[in-house]
């Protein structure tokens, strides 16, 4: 594709709402991904499942969000 192409594509799409300017966004990067993946899918919503559950039961260790920010930034070192 030519940059004058490129800059004719640019100048249509500034013409776009956000929200079409959204969607157009969202198609083109949905059109960079491969194919979709049903067992990635699925092994999401199974640790999403059990991380639930872990909450639910009270295994689960949680943390207020200061105290998340404060490991996050010990992590970083800032």
């Amino acid at each position: 594709m030519t940059t004058e192409t490129l800059d004719h594509l640019r100048s249509q799409i500034s013409t776009l709402s956000e929200s079409e300017r959204a969607a157009l966004a969202r198609e083109l990067i949905m059109s960079l991904d491969g194919p979709r993946d049903d067992s990635v899918d699925q092994a999401w919503n199974d640790e999403i499942s059990r991380r639930v559950s872990k909450v639910k039961s009270g295994k689960a260790t949680l943390l207020s969000r200061e105290e998340f920010r404060s490991k996050m930034r010990a992590r970083l070192g800032q």
